[in-house]
């Protein structure tokens, strides 16, 4: 509820002129949250127990729904009085799920059934919201907006090609290097670390460019990074995978401010709402894809063995099969993001 109307909601109250600097300046405010949240969090339940990790959120949700009240003025309803689409909901809710856990116990062979099954619901999805009056999401974007289409396309692929390094990267850091988990969790912390620095400039250039150049040359960089990871062997230096780190989060924030301008940008104000939800779909779609293919390509390399000394040069080809993957998916994604046509001279 939170992520699918944020977005929209400061989308509506600036100007366009102004949405790229404003979507960056939120961009950077998530990823400083995620680059806190494993320091703070091991603060509190070190000093506190881990039950002041959910605690901590009582108070700040207080303050934070206080604030809303008090400053957010000008409530606004694109779409008022429409009947809410209660069958579309559930359709949709049925197919993400089969299809999120069949993802998630890959390579059982369960996962495939529930795959299957996700999509044909999913289809079965599409072809009732182009029946029904009012649906609850409007698929003719994807039809007849290509800035729109386009856009959720690269992001879809920019997550599944790049959510599950840290994953691996951590693995590799523990296992190979031997570093203990909060030396990892320092080393892992450089990329949201960039990512929080540049979004901002990245969606302020975005307001002056157009979307899809600064978006494609941070897809761009992200597949360097991810081509320089497959390198990795049991004497890769700490500081090239900072390195690493460092360009990815770069080329994540060119991209990820961007691109959202770019979503929001697309659409009238009547759709500011499924827009929001679209970049969180392809975000979570994204992240659910990107573990997947970590999990299917170490079910296949290691099998159900613990990763032992033994194991660890297969360990290493695994990460090294996953990134030669996602650098493959990011430079397929480069494609899409150019292609998405001109924002500002139209779509």
């Amino acid at each position: 509820m939170i992520f699918a109307t944020s977005i929209a909601i400061l989308s509506a109250v600036f100007p366009l002129s102004e949405r790229g600097k404003v979507l960056g300046i939120t961009v950077a405010a998530v990823y400083t949250g995620l680059a806190c949240g494993p320091f703070c969090g091991g603060v509190l339940t070190q000093h506190f127990g881990w039950r002041s990790i959910f605690l901590i959120n009582i108070p700040l949700g207080v303050f934070i729904m206080v604030l809303i009240h008090w400053m957010l003025k000008g409530e606004w309803a694109g779409a008022r009085g429409e009947k809410f689409d209660l069958w579309g909901a559930l359709i949709y809710a049925v197919a993400i799920i089969a299809l999120m856990y069949g993802v998630s116990v890959l390579p059982r062979k369960l996962s495939v059934g529930l795959i299957l099954a996700g999509l044909l619901g999913l289809a079965a999805f599409v072809k009732w919201e182009t029946a029904v009056p009012f649906p609850v999401f409007e698929v003719k974007l994807f039809r007849a907006n290509r800035v729109f289409s386009f856009s959720c396309l690269a992001a879809l692929i920019h997550y599944s090609a790049t959510f599950a390094v840290t994953f691996l990267l951590s693995l590799y850091l523990q296992y190979i290097k031997g570093l203990p988990p909060r030396n990892a969790g320092l080393v892992l912390i450089f990329q949201p670390v960039m990512m929080a620095v540049f979004s901002p400039l990245a969606g302020r250039l975005s307001d002056r460019i157009e979307p899809r150049v600064i978006a494609s040359l941070g897809m761009a960089l992200n597949a360097i990074g991810l081509m320089m990871l497959i390198l990795l062997n049991n004497h890769t230096a700490v500081s090239f995978i900072v390195a690493c780190l460092m360009l990815l989060g770069f080329g994540f924030a060119l991209f990820s401010s961007p691109n959202m301008n770019a979503i929001m940008s697309s659409v009238d104000k009547k759709f500011y709402g499924i827009a929001s939800g679209s970049v969180g779909t392809m975000r979570l779609l994204g992240q659910m894809l990107s573990m997947g293919i970590a999990t299917l390509i170490f079910a296949l390399f290691i099998g159900r063995a613990q990763i032992t000394p033994q194991a660890y040069p297969v360990l290493i080809k695994s990460v090294k099969a996953a990134f030669s993957i996602f650098a493959g998916l990011c430079l397929a994604g480069i494609f899409f993001s150019l292609s998405r046509g001109q924002l500002r001279s139209g779509r």
